[in-house]
């Protein structure tokens, strides 16, 4: 089961890194992420490519980008993705998995988008109690700050924070402790999964397309 990782940079991505690694028959191959072409950035996430590849480099697996526009409508989405699967496919690539937690709708959407693609879709978290995978994840010694928020549901002050039982214990109780319904998102930089961490320090904080983002920094460059 050579499997390809639908790779976000969040703390998700990375315990599902952690959690394939133990189980039998996965061989693990790279990492698949979507960046915004014109700011060179994480999609959602904007974490910036430097920071992705840092990462690459501490998991010791190829980064595999897919350049998408920003604005990227759906059906150019579409295209570029079934492009990406083509080519991991033609790689020898046998599975993708998926970091996803509880949200069928869109575990629905990617087995419909993979069908017939020649890669089966993996989703190791799905079903996982999200209060406890989260305390789970930081006593594995899981660690990442939090690079975007939703001003809806949480308040801006989250933004660029530690994602720790401090924050944990902060959380509105509406606001899923994971972020799945898109609360927050998150740049994963220590933990199991990694030979070695990636220091960052929080960077302008800026408020974009009805989101709240802090600018991470690699801390040799902030530095």
């Amino acid at each position: 089961m050579k499997t390809l990782v639908s790779w976000s940079s969040g703390k998700d991505s990375a315990w599902m890194v952690h959690v394939l690694r133990q189980t039998p028959g996965i061989e693990l191959g790279g990492l698949l992420t979507t960046v915004n072409a014109a700011a060179g950035r994480v999609a959602m996430h904007a974490v910036r490519e430097t920071l992705l590849q840092q990462q690459a480099d501490a998991l010791d697996l190829p980064l595999r980008l897919v350049p998408i526009p920003s604005p990227c409508p759906n059906e150019v989405y579409a295209q570029v993705m079934g492009d990406a699967v083509r080519a991991a496919v033609a790689d020898g690539f046998t599975h993708l998995a998926f970091g996803d937690l509880f949200l069928a709708d869109i575990r629905a959407y990617r087995e419909q988008q993979l069908a017939g693609s020649g890669l089966t879709p993996l989703f190791p978290l799905f079903g996982a109690d999200t209060p406890s995978l989260a305390r789970q994840m930081l006593a594995a010694g899981l660690r990442a700050r939090l690079t975007c928020i939703d001003p809806r549901v949480l308040e801006r002050r989250f933004v660029g924070r530690e994602f720790d039982d401090a924050l944990l214990a902060e959380f509105p109780a509406t606001v899923d402790p994971c972020g799945e319904r898109g609360e927050f998102h998150s740049f994963a930089y220590d933990g199991p999964m990694f030979r070695r961490p990636i220091p960052v320090v929080a960077g302008e904080v800026v408020e974009r397309d009805g989101f709240v983002f802090a600018d991470l920094l690699p801390a040799d460059v902030a530095g």
